[in-house]
């Protein structure tokens, strides 16, 4: 149980760092003078980054250990926060990028394989909601640290450094009793992004929403009369549902076929986001609206993480957590273009017909894995 709760406390803590570190590498590339796209493009670095690494992970950690992967993933991920703030020329902030999503990879894939290795399989769902409420908790603080740092200067390199550094604490802690993926494998991480499709395309679904929501719900907000300060309050309403839902929810798939309630939180997706643009003008309603879809929709990654967990084990899972992981970068990849384009061929309401496409095509495909488990 220390291991475990070792390996939540390590991302949890990390989760801080990154939430804080997005945003202003953002900030500080835009007080520059680089374009949006520029911006969006050293943004997208970070989900290259985790589609090339994430099938590499179960093999350096058989090569190293967990610990000193772990603990490697963490230093790597410090020198180049600091790196950032050091280096002037910010053209070279995109291979550093590189490097840094492939270090922040490394900690998410390494500690979810250990946190879904060591949880008891009548409590998986629990542990997993409970992990997600803990992330979710991390990213949450991120920003807010930005606020007593500012964004100028090295002071908030450092403190997303240190942050990373306190996130080794619990990785020395855990010692030995970290797991280990085992000898047998059936193929790498590309092998399993189809063998439980259920469980890795929660992960696409996940992060395409969940991008979108971040970067053009406030957009959506502002086009149905809601001012700035409205769109982004939305957001942590939305963000605040998928905390609050997580544990919750964690603890029905525990007692319930994990697929079907996969399938019901798609069609919530689904539903939801045709809802949208009859709630929208209101801000109050929409904001109801956000905090009850956010929370069940929020619940895909938690619970696509159990069902995994529960199909695999040992080097099995380390590659099928790494395929999970690589299609929630896919998702973070497809959800600008698609939702954006949406929004300009149909404004406003090409970016909620998006999301409803992400969610319709997510369900028909859990739908289809369920009728043929039942042949």
């Amino acid at each position: 149980m220390s291991a475990m709760v070792s390996a939540i406390a390590t991302i949890a803590t990390m989760g801080i760092g990154l939430s804080l570190s997005i945003p202003l590498l953002s900030l500080r590339m835009e007080a520059a003078g680089y374009s949006a796209r520029a911006i969006g493009l050293q943004t997208a670095m970070g989900a290259i980054a985790t589609f090339i690494g994430a099938p590499l992970v179960p093999q350096m950690i058989k090569r190293l250990g967990m610990r000193p992967f772990l603990l490697l993933s963490i230093v790597t991920g410090i020198i180049c926060l600091l790196g950032f703030g050091l280096i002037d020329t910010m053209d070279y902030w995109y291979p550093l990028r590189l490097i840094y999503g492939a270090a922040i990879t490394g900690i998410f894939v390494a500690g979810e394989f250990a946190i879904n290795a060591l949880a008891p399989e009548g409590r998986r769902g629990m542990i997993m909601g409970i992990y997600g409420t803990a992330l979710g908790l991390g990213f949450a603080t991120g920003p807010a640290v930005l606020t007593v740092t500012g964004i100028a200067g090295m002071a908030p390199f450092v403190a997303g450094a240190v942050l990373f550094g306190t996130a080794a604490i619990p990785a020395l802690l855990a010692g030995a009793a970290m797991p280990m993926p085992g000898a047998e494998q059936r193929g790498g991480a590309f092998a399993f992004l189809f063998k439980s499709p259920s469980a890795t395309f929660a992960g696409l679904a996940f992060g395409a929403v969940e991008t979108g929501v971040f970067g053009l719900l406030p957009v959506y907000a502002l086009h149905n009369g809601a001012s700035a300060v409205g769109g982004a309050q939305l957001v942590g309403i939305c963000i605040l549902g998928s905390v609050l839902f997580a544990i919750p929810l964690g603890l029905l798939s525990d007692r319930m076929d994990r697929r079907k309630l996969l399938l019901i939180l798609g069609l919530v997706g689904f539903g939801g986001a045709l809802l949208m643009p009859l709630v929208a003008p209101n801000f109050a309603l929409f904001g109801v609206l956000l905090f009850v879809w956010g929370g069940l929709t929020g619940a895909l990654y938690p619970v696509g993480l159990a069902h995994l967990g529960s199909r695999h084990s040992g080097t099995d899972l380390a590659s099928a957590n790494a395929a999970f992981v690589m299609l929630y970068s896919v998702g973070m990849l497809i959800a600008p273009p698609l939702l954006g384009s949406g929004l300009d061929l149909w404004n406003p309401q090409g970016f909620v017909a998006g999301i409803a496409l992400i969610f319709g095509l997510y369900a028909l495909l859990v739908a289809v894995r369920i009728r043929a488990a039942r042949r």
